[in-house]
């Protein structure tokens, strides 16, 4: 096993521990949307049921946008032959999240709409859990995001509660940077699923990385001083 293979299991299994995100029974619906962090957390998430002493479910979920890349078939491709239970879903809210209408944040709203039809589509399952491949980085750009754009300060959590409890959000890659996961993946020999849109690379969150990784070059401590920051909140120091 590599070192890269063996810092994935241990920081996703920390993750899991630290949070309690999966417990004996559950089932786990996990959002995949064909990227490089999704996947290798569908993977990860299915090798670690040999090795633990609970038994949960795992459905892997697709949501194709409506972009015309036909990431679908692709998708419904990769589960069968490697053997996932799944469900694919279409949808045709990309292009009008991208309309004329709505050209200042589209993201927004596609991600809104992605994320109704996750928990339609949960529900439908009985899943009890959704887990997203968000990482380190995700964290840390999404807290700079709602700074300078939602005006408040917050970020995504590793575990978020919805409905009085009939159903959470989990994050078990929260820990590990996209270095790593890009690391993992490339190791693997897979490729990534273009879900065609035509914002991708040119976001907002786009702009924050940019930033934030000419920081992460001035100074290696940076990353993780933001990181352990925000489990370090001090509010009697906030306004």
């Amino acid at each position: 096993m590599s070192h890269v293979t063996k810092e994935m299991k241990r920081l996703m299994g920390k993750a899991l521990h630290s949070r309690d995100m999966i417990r004996d029974g559950d089932h786990v619906m996990v959002a995949v949307s064909g990227g490089r962090d999704s996947v290798s957390l569908l993977w990860l998430l299915r090798e670690r049921l040999a090795r633990v002493p609970i038994q949960y479910r795992l459905t892997a979920v697709h949501v194709d946008p409506g972009f015309g890349a036909n990431s679908a078939d692709r998708m419904q491709d990769f589960f069968s032959h490697h053997g996932f239970q799944n469900r694919v879903v279409k949808g045709d809210f990309g292009p009008l999240a991208h309309g004329p209408e709505n050209r200042e944040n589209p993201c927004f709203l596609c991600s809104r709409i992605r994320r109704k039809a996750l928990f339609e589509t949960a529900r439908d399952l009985g899943c009890n859990k959704i887990a997203f491949g968000h990482h380190k980085d995700d964290i840390i750009e999404t807290f700079f995001l709602n700074i300078f754009y939602g005006a408040s300060v917050s970020t995504m959590k590793p575990v978020q509660e919805f409905f009085g409890g009939k159903l959470f959000i989990i994050r078990p890659f929260f820990m590990i940077d996209s270095e790593l996961i890009r690391r993992y993946f490339r190791s693997m020999g897979w490729e990534e699923v273009d879900l065609g849109c035509p914002t991708a690379g040119s976001s907002k969150r786009e702009e924050i990385k940019t930033i934030l990784n000419q920081l992460y070059r001035g100074n290696r401590k940076i990353k993780g001083n933001i990181f352990h920051s925000l489990q370090n909140v001090k509010p009697e120091y906030l306004l």
